[in-house]
């Protein structure tokens, strides 16, 4: 009975498992409607290929919605960041540098819309939507619309080592996508700058007079969202082999329903980088799921909105039942400021 006690108990505090338990049934629901395609291991390494992108991606919008803002121009970013790797790599023939300068080209863009939000107090779903804009067409201004192929850094080690396949089957970047879930979720739960992040999205006023700069910390979170998104833009481009002008247009919407499905709280001061996690994989399982269940591609986005809502659903009750809604009072006895005073007067 202990044991059993102490099983539920845990489950009551994984965080993601509403989430995952949706993810679950949807992959159980795909092996009995299509068994010759999902009980294959070829459909989840084709996954582990495509969804990466779109992990990092909805990864990084995690932290920026947890500190209550939102970026819509990480789509645009992947073009652009893309275009910098593509035309550095044609140019000198040096791929480290072009994969250098394709993350500082991504973290420019967040850095400025920090900027934009934090400094000139711009609403964010404007700033980014205008960064949107504005990034699209200045990639599509330089590369004059066209595409361009990159199939001579097939030879060179940086395409092997973050596309490549491990023992011939399972590919790199899933490895990458699964490195930067790993870091971000202790960034956002073990580190000052994810407590500053909590902080800013749950109350900002509160967490000036705690000490938090909220301005430095809202800046941050757009940079790393643009330094992602950069990153994101590389393991496309090479996993293509192609830079092409609209590159990044169809990932806006995935990518927020990602993060949604996951559990963050659209109104800031809490997310979930495990249920962002599981969020991805739902999305980019859906598409290959109701067309090899026979169900057919018109089907695809009312597949979508049902399980975008039956997750949210599930989160919200699983929340309700543990009873455990993060105030901003019961937070503030976990911050770091609050566990070194006690350890003052312990001693």
């Amino acid at each position: 009975m202990n044991i059993l006690k102490t099983v539920t108990h845990k489950l009551d505090h994984m965080e993601g498992l509403a989430v995952l338990t949706v993810y679950l049934l949807l992959l159980g629901a795909f092996a009995i409607a299509a068994p010759g395609v999902f009980t294959q291991y070829r459909i989840y390494m084709s996954f582990l290929e495509t969804v990466p992108p779109l992990l990092i991606l909805a990864l990084g919008l995690t932290i920026v919605v947890a500190a209550g803002e939102i970026d819509m121009s990480f789509s645009a970013v992947i073009g652009w960041s893309g275009l910098v790797f593509a035309a550095i790599f044609r140019t000198f023939g040096m791929p480290w540098l072009a994969f250098s300068l394709a993350i500082l080209a991504g973290a420019l863009v967040g850095f400025i819309n920090g900027l934009l939000v934090a400094k000139l107090r711009i609403p964010s779903i404007m700033a980014t939507l205008a960064t949107q804009f504005f990034w699209r067409g200045v990639t599509v201004l330089v590369c004059g619309g066209l595409s361009w192929n990159i199939k001579a850094i097939r030879p060179y080690f940086i395409h092997t080592l973050f596309v490549g396949r491990i023992g011939g089957i399972v590919p790199a970047q899933s490895i990458w996508a699964i490195g930067v879930a790993i870091l971000l979720w202790f960034i956002l739960n073990r580190h000052k700058f994810g407590e500053n992040v909590l902080f800013t999205g749950d109350n900002a006023n509160v967490g000036k007079i705690m000490g938090v700069n909220v301005v430095a910390t809202k800046i941050m979170a757009f940079t790393l969202m643009g330094a992602l998104s950069g990153f994101a833009a590389v393991l496309l481009t090479l996993d293509m082999i192609n830079f092409w002008t609209t590159q990044g247009q169809g990932f806006l919407l995935p990518t927020m329903a990602a993060v949604f499905i996951g559990g963050t709280s659209l109104s800031g001061g809490a997310g979930s980088i495990v249920g962002t996690f599981f969020g991805a994989y739902i999305i980019g399982s859906l598409e290959a799921g109701v067309v090899a269940s026979g169900i057919g591609g018109y089907w695809v986005h009312l597949v979508t909105g049902v399980v975008m809502g039956v997750s949210i659903l599930a989160n919200i009750k699983l929340a309700e039942t543990k009873g455990n809604q993060l105030a901003l009072s019961a937070r503030l006895k976990q911050t770091v400021l609050f566990r070194g005073l006690g350890r003052k007067r312990e001693k």
